[in-house]
């Protein structure tokens, strides 16, 4: 079900044609930066790849993927990505990146089961980024540098805005803050994880949360992720489980958080055996790319993926995502958001 958040008095600051405008410079400044920050190459992405291979992101696995049959292969299913969480890392085995060094690229998915709202649409841009990482840096602190250098380019990204804009004043606090979602949860033990998400990004600005897909000690989890990428049940050397997060910022257009990345350290075989195990998915070992992994054809990796257009829209400080993207819309929650100022593409 759609939901629409209108903030009162909201007035755009740029108009359309500013708006394009400090979209490009965003996208191609942002982007270097990363690249630079990360030591990773552009490629060329998919669109869409084979249904039953196991390379397309499971989300939750309650989602369901767009599917449509191809011709010229006997009318076998595609399906369109729901992100290139798995396809980055078979590409950094096929592309034999080295170590210390990756790839980003634009990914376009559609996610037609998505809730549709401020912050959430049916077409889903993001650069999605892998790196090839060492054994030796499978570890909470390497998680946590590599969390500083993309909030660093996020950082420089926000004052470029504020050079070509100087109407929009920077709000980015210099340090991320780093917490741990059970130590979330004890802070604010009578919060729903929305909750406490807002509360927390709106103390220190900006923040981290760790352990993304974990049972907590009230028998929850934070929120949801496949049990086939990120690694959020090994368990460090301070007792605490997962090597993979959310990053937030405080939205004071909408006065909530907003997530802009999510990432994480990949499974290597014994958390993928182990996590598909915890979900009853262990039938999944047999797709393509789960065997790859068994096999220790992949190599160990970091990745994750940066919202395009959320960190457009927290930049130019848009009260909804429709103002950044072309999308579909509820003709309602049109009408509504032209009401309350917001216009959307």
């Amino acid at each position: 079900m759609s939901y629409l958040i209108k903030p009162a008095g909201y007035k755009a600051l740029l108009n359309l044609s500013q708006t394009e405008m400090g979209i490009k410079k965003i996208k191609d400044f942002f982007q270097q930066n990363l690249s630079s920050e990360l030591r990773l190459r552009r490629v060329t992405a998919p669109l869409f790849v084979l249904k039953g291979m196991g390379i397309n992101d499971d989300l939750n696995g309650t989602e369901r993927a767009v599917t449509f049959p191809i011709k010229d292969l006997n009318d076998s299913k595609a399906e369109i990505v729901h992100s290139l969480a798995k396809w980055k890392r078979l590409t950094l085995a096929d592309y034999n990146i080295e170590e210390g060094y990756g790839i980003y690229t634009d990914m376009n998915a559609i996610r037609s089961d998505e809730e549709l709202g401020n912050l959430h649409s049916l077409y889903v841009d993001q650069w999605d980024w892998e790196r090839v990482m060492s054994p030796k840096e499978r570890n909470i602190e390497f998680l946590k540098e590599t969390v500083r250098r993309i909030y660093a380019a996020m950082v420089r990204t926000e004052y470029l805005v504020y050079e070509m804009f100087p109407q929009i004043r920077p709000t980015l606090p210099q340090q991320i803050h780093f917490i741990h979602s059970e130590d979330l949860l004890q802070k604010y033990p009578t919060f729903t994880p929305k909750e406490r998400e807002d509360a927390i990004a709106k103390e220190y600005g900006a923040v981290f949360i760790i352990g993304i897909g974990c049972q907590l000690s009230n028998g929850e989890k934070h929120d949801g992720r496949a049990p086939d990428y990120d690694d959020w049940s090994t368990v460090a050397e301070n007792g605490q489980t997962g090597l993979n997060g959310d990053l937030l910022v405080w939205d004071d257009v909408l006065n909530r958080s907003m997530e802009l990345s999510s990432m994480g350290i990949r499974v290597d075989k014994e958390a993928l055996l182990r996590q598909l195990k915890t979900c009853n998915a262990e039938e999944k070992k047999e797709l393509y790319f789960h065997k790859r992994l068994l096999n220790g054809e992949l190599p160990q990796s970091i990745g994750g993926g940066i919202g395009q257009s959320r960190l457009c829209m927290f930049y130019l400080r848009k009260a909804h995502i429709g103002e950044i993207q072309a999308s579909i819309w509820p003709e309602e929650m049109r009408q509504e958001a032209r009401a309350a100022g917001m216009y959307l593409i």
